[in-house]
């Protein structure tokens, strides 16, 4: 496990999920740690999470060679980690508990608040590891890892689906589609439940990037929305190169008849 992404979203008026300052985005690799809760002079922390209810230290998050854990510093609250790809799947950490194991690969950290809603954060794992086939048989030596790990049920390998889609179907031979565009895509999809946001769109091709392909941008492109271009074309080109995206998985898109699907060309 190479470590961890944790983001803090933004919100303009406290709206679920979110705090009320800049986003925050933190890369924690194995035996350091991130600590979150509201916050003071005397305690600071990594994540701040703007509401009454939650402690000065709520918890932290440390981060291990194969997985990472979650403490709650809190005398009265649970914390829930969600995994939102996992059909209603969480793990109740409780009060004061030490070092819980998380194992999702995509998480989504929940603190109650007062208002009848919650604050939360999310955090993007490294690829799971899995034995390899050949020491099952007694052949033993060093193991083997997969290059590129991809879970087709997550909701990442969606978005890298609708990325590649244009180009799997031939209707262009150069243009990637844009961030509202994969929106509009999935909007009718069962997994997103019509609550797919640009932002969570931009941090799954980030994910994607960084973690799972393990690419950047060309260093020669200077904007920053070119850079992030340029991060989808090569994203998409390893994709269909290795075959990481194949015509079969066209099944697992919205219908283009229920779907309205924009043009790239035009933007319409």
């Amino acid at each position: 496990m190479s470590g961890i992404t944790v983001h803090l979203p933004r919100s303009g008026g406290g709206a679920e999920g979110t705090h009320c300052g800049d986003p925050v985005t933190l890369r924690l690799l194995p035996g350091e740690v991130a600590r979150f809760g509201r916050g003071s002079a005397t305690t600071p922390v990594e994540l701040r999470l703007d509401d009454e209810a939650v402690s000065r230290l709520a918890g932290e998050i440390r981060v291990t060679d194969d997985h990472w854990q979650l403490t709650n510093h809190s005398v009265t609250q649970s914390y829930l980690v969600e995994n939102p790809e996992g059909a209603g799947e969480y793990v109740r950490v409780s009060p004061r508990r030490a070092g819980a194991p998380i194992p999702f690969e995509f998480s989504r950290v929940v603190l109650p608040t007062r208002r009848g809603t919650t604050v939360a954060f999310q955090v993007f794992a490294s690829d799971h590891v899995y034995l390899d086939p050949d020491s099952m048989t007694g052949h033993w030596g060093s193991r083997t890892v997969t290059a590129y790990s991809l879970d087709e049920t997550a909701l990442y390998f969606l978005v890298l689906v609708a990325l590649c889609e244009p180009r799997l179907r031939d209707e262009s031979p150069v243009a990637v589609p844009t961030t509202p565009q994969i929106v509009e895509r999935l909007r009718g999809h069962a997994a997103c439940g019509g609550t797919l946001t640009a932002r969570a769109v931009s941090s799954h091709i980030d994910y994607l990037a960084e973690e799972k392909v393990r690419i950047s941008a060309p260093a020669e492109i200077g904007s920053g929305g070119a850079r992030r271009n340029g991060k989808r074309e090569a994203l998409v080109g390893i994709a269909l190169r290795f075959g990481l995206v194949r015509e079969e998985h066209l099944v697992l898109l919205p219908s283009r008849t229920t779907t309205r699907v924009l043009d790239l060309r035009t933007g319409r």
